[in-house]
């Protein structure tokens, strides 16, 4: 595309912008409530009607408070919405990927609330907010329960969303109570790696809830960094335990995986050969981070674990 046309198309983005934040905040003429977030504070509307998401686990926390957006971000290009959410997303619109946001598309749809994280779209966050009240909490996955919070004050459920966090809570305790002495192991199979989770990842912080124990070797305590450990086929035993949870990101970790649980090093687990190992929805235990994915991961305990006598 040659320079002049490019620099047209930016100015004419540019000004479009400005014009839609103008025109949205004429819109803010009814009540409003304001928003501590991770970029600052922000008006909001009491009960948003048109809300655009830029997130993954902000899709979650949508479904899971009754509630469908208008607009979402992707993870990749050809991303379909997570189906453990069931049809509630069908009519949502793609503005891009988390990281390469499609701005003409968030405005096409005429948000009056834009949720996102600082730390996957900080750089987006002066020309979302002209747009739409934007509001970003700060990180993603170990805060998942402060997140879901913040989202659903500024979506106007932060009660409902408190019941559902309690209610998850509780049910998390009921359910590790019958398997408080399995020691279980999570593993993903990437696309070029192998990962062990740790007990910051999303799902490990669920079976922490559950108080259901962990491998030694996947407690990471020789790393900062406690969401997940790397692995090879080689030393696949490390991911052992009395029973493994794995889950495969993608048609390439697909292949991966079914190289690598064809082999003698896997067939040889302790829990492979108990009939203990299971396959499960990567875009639950993985992707998910949220209170719905979290149910469905205790469901998954719930059906595959027996209690040791």
């Amino acid at each position: 595309m040659p320079m002049r046309l490019r620099l047209a198309l930016a100015a004419t983005l540019s000004f479009a912008l400005v014009a839609c934040g103008s025109s949205t905040s004429s819109q803010e003429a009814g009540p409003t409530r304001t928003v501590k977030h991770a970029m600052g504070e922000t008006a909001v509307p009491m009960n948003p009607k048109r809300v655009v998401v830029l997130d993954t686990d902000k899709l979650d926390t949508m479904v899971s408070l009754g509630l469908t957006p208008v607009g979402a971000a992707q993870a990749s290009q050809n991303q379909t919405w997570p189906d453990y959410l069931g049809p509630t997303l069908n009519t949502t619109k793609a503005v891009g990927t988390l990281q390469e946001l499609n701005l003409e598309a968030i405005m096409a749809l005429r948000p009056d609330l834009i949720l996102g994280s600082k730390f996957r779209q900080a750089p987006f966050y002066d020309k979302l907010s002209k747009i739409a009240p934007t509001v970003f909490t700060e990180r993603v996955g170990i805060t998942w329960k402060d997140n879901f919070l913040l989202d659903a004050e500024a979506l106007g459920k932060k009660e409902q969303a408190a019941r559902l966090l309690s209610d998850y809570e509780k049910r998390a305790k009921d359910v590790g109570a019958k398997f408080a002495k399995l020691k279980v192991s999570i593993v993903r199979f990437m696309p070029t790696e192998i990962r062990m989770y740790g007990p910051e990842s999303f799902s490990g912080i669920v079976l922490g809830d559950a108080a259901i124990p962990r491998p030694e070797t996947q407690l990471l305590k020789d790393q900062d960094d406690k969401r997940f450990g790397k692995l090879s086929q080689e030393n696949i035993a490390r991911a052992d335990g009395d029973a493994i949870f794995y889950s495969a990101y993608g048609e390439a970790a697909a292949k991966s995986q079914a190289t690598v649980t064809a082999g003698p090093l896997w067939k040889n687990l302790k829990a492979v050969t108990s009939g203990n190992a299971h396959n499960v929805d990567d875009e639950v235990w993985m992707t998910g981070i949220g209170v719905t994915a979290a149910g469905k991961i205790l469901d998954d305990l719930d059906e595959h674990l027996t209690p040791l006598v």
